[in-house]
């Protein structure tokens, strides 16, 4: 089955004072229909940006973002509107990302007025009423301004805006980071809960393995830019390869007090700069087991078995 949203050789360059900085750079990734995959890495890796190349809020460097084998980056203005109707964001902040001087009533019909997908202000109003029911929110607060509400239900209204256009593909921007333990359980049940009631893609953005490992049909590891690995969720946690991807996973806190004492791999010296970076491996720098091979020359993914990809010198 072809891929819902597919990139190739995805690239965002911007640009500074002392060179090119390298945000994504050369990213290949697919999701397939109702399938989530998640992407993972250190912050400043990327992560974010990539998410809002895919969605076009950024204009990418370079590159192709497929959606149903059509390249979006080409887009004019009209056709992107219409392209909104199947593709949506939910952001990382649920305060920062919420119009202050608007209702929650505001916020969630904002994008069906601006597509004009529902005419007139009763049939607005029904499907507003309708979303804040799917995700979790009384009625009672279809006139409240995001300011009077705690950051689970501020979350939630993001979610409900992102559905409002009854999309098929959502991009997650580490959409429970900011949000309290049994709040981040809530808002993760519900999105899986919507994404086996109406199909729905994701692009899981995320820094926290365990978050991912829940959600998540695919992981994509990134580093520097860089897609460094790629597999199946319970793939990459039982066979991890890349040295990254495996000091990653060995920093996964574990609840048990008698292995406290046990060994973890720690990842060690400095950051590469991203600013004009030479050919090779990024993380060989920082690798225990770099050799004379991982430099001077791009290392693409390599499929080491079905479906588990890797960009190493060691495979």
């Amino acid at each position: 089955m072809a891929p819902l949203i597919e990139t190739r050789n995805l690239k965002k360059y911007f640009p500074t004072a002392s060179g090119l900085l390298h945000a994504v750079d050369g990213v290949n990734l697919s999701i397939g229909r109702g399938k989530t995959l998640g992407v993972v890495g250190e912050s400043g890796c990327g992560k974010s940006t990539l998410g809002r190349l895919v969605v076009c809020l950024l204009e990418a460097t370079g590159g192709e973002v497929l959606y149903d084998g059509k390249n979006i980056l080409n887009y004019g203005e009209e056709q992107m509107l219409q392209m909104r109707r199947h593709i949506q964001m939910i952001f990382q902040d649920p305060y920062a990302s919420l119009n202050p001087r608007m209702t929650v009533s505001e916020i969630i019909a904002e994008p069906i007025q601006v597509c004009r997908t529902i005419q007139g202000r009763d049939a607005i109003m029904d499907k507003v009423y309708e979303l804040m029911d799917t995700v979790g929110l009384a009625d009672r607060f279809v006139n409240t301004y995001p300011h009077e509400l705690d950051g689970g239900r501020r979350q939630r209204i993001g979610i409900a805006r992102a559905l409002a256009l009854d999309p098929e593909f959502i991009v997650c921007d580490e959409p429970v980071s900011a949000l309290d333990v049994s709040i981040q359980a809530q808002v993760l049940n519900l999105l899986m809960d919507l994404q086996e009631e109406r199909g729905l893609a994701y692009m899981f953005i995320t820094h926290n393995l365990s978050v991912v490992a829940h959600i998540s049909n695919e992981i994509a590891v990134m580093y520097l830019g860089q897609c460094v690995e790629r597999a199946p969720t319970d793939e990459l946690f039982a066979n991890p390869l890349h040295p990254y991807t495996k000091a990653l996973l060995a920093a996964i806190p574990i609840p048990n007090l008698s292995r406290r004492h046990m060994e973890r791999e720690v990842i060690r010296g400095e950051v590469a700069s991203p600013i004009n970076p030479k050919p090779g491996c990024r993380f060989a720098v920082r690798c225990p087991q770099a050799r004379p091979e991982c430099m001077g020359q791009e290392l693409p993914l390599r499929e080491t078995s079905p479906g588990h990809y890797v960009a190493c010198t060691l495979y």
